[in-house]
C-alpha cells in the first residue's frame, strides 16, 4: 500500500511539482493549500507524514504543528523560505521532525521523506525497552513513561533518549549523535541534537537520583547512572 503524504503548501507551482516528484517515488499525496484546511484532511486521512510550509494562509504552519502534536506522532517536515537559526528551532521545538529551507532539491527533499520515514518505522523482529528506576523507553510502541505516567513525545526525542540510555555514562558528541540517531543521509546542524535534548529533559528532569541526562561541556551528552544507595 502506498504511504500517505499531507503536502501543505499555498504555492500551487510547488505543490504540483510536490506531488508529481513524490508520486513517481511510488507516495500517494494529498495537498492542502491553507492551514485549516490542512489540519482538517490530517484528521480524515491519518498521513503517513507531512510536509509543512509556515507561511500559510488562515493558520500558520508553526500552528497547525502544535495542533498536530496535540493528537498524533506522525513525523513532520517542515518546508519555508524561513532560514535562519531561529526559525529552525521554533520549528523544532513544536514538534518537527526535520526543516529545509526553500529553494530545495525534490532529491533532498525525497531523502529526506524516506530518512524521516525509516526512523519511525520498526521491524517487528526487535525488542526495544529500556527500563530505568522511574523511567521506561519503549520503542516497541514508542512510548515514554515518567513517574508511572506516560509522556507524549515526538519519535526523535525518544530515539535519542535510547541511544543514549542503551549506553549508559557513554558521552557522545553531536556529531555522533546526528549520524547514529538521525543518519548520515540526515542535513541538519549539531544545534538540532541541543533543541531536541532540551525538550527531553523537561519532560525528565529531577525524576529520579539514580540517571540523569547530562550535558559534557564542550563535548556533548550521556546519560549518566549512579548506584542506589545501600
Amino acid at each position: 500500500m502506498a504511504r500517505k503524504v499531507l503536502a501543505v503548501e499555498d504555492d500551487r507551482n510547488i505543490s504540483d511539482l510536490i506531488r508529481m516528484y513524490l508520486e513517481k517515488e511510488g507516495f500517494e499525496v494529498i495537498t492542502a493549500f491553507d492551514g485549516g484546511t490542512a489540519v482538517e484532511k490530517f484528521r480524515e486521512i491519518q498521513p503517513d507524514i507531512v510536509l509543512l510550509d509556515i507561511m500559510l494562509p488562515v493558520m500558520d504552519g508553526w500552528a497547525v504543528c502544535a495542533k498536530i502534536r496535540e493528537t498524533a506522532k506522525t513525523p513532520i517536515i517542515m518546508l519555508t523560505a524561513k532560514g535562519e537559526v531561529q526559525d529552525r528551532v521554533a520549528g523544532l521545538e513544536m514538534g518537527a521532525d526535520d526543516y529545509l529551507v526553500k529553494p530545495f532539491e525534490m532529491k533532498e527533499l525525497i531523502a529526506r521523506i524516506n530518512a524521516v520515514l525509516r526512523r519511525t518505522e520498526i521491524p517487528d523482529d526487535t525488542r526495544k525497552r529500556l527500563v530505568f528506576d522511574k523511567l521506561i523507553i519503549d520503542l516497541d510502541s514508542y512510548e515514554l513513561t515518567v513517574d508511572g505516567q506516560k509522556v507524549d513525545t515526538p519519535p526523535k526525542e525518544l530515539e535519542l533518549l535510547y541511544h543514549l540510555a542503551a549506553t549508559p555514562n557513554r558521552v557522545y558528541t553531536r556529531n555522533q549523535l546526528l549520524d547514529e540517531v538521525w543518519g548520515f543521509d540526515y542535513f541538519g546542524d549539531s544545534r538540532t541534537v541541543d533543541v531536541h535534548i532540551k525538550r527531553l529533559r523537561e519532560k525528565v528532569e529531577n525524576v529520579s537520583p539514580e540517571w540523569a541526562l547530562k550535558t559534557v561541556w564542550g563535548v556533548g551528552y550521556k546519560f549518566e547512572t549512579t548506584p542506589k544507595a545501600k
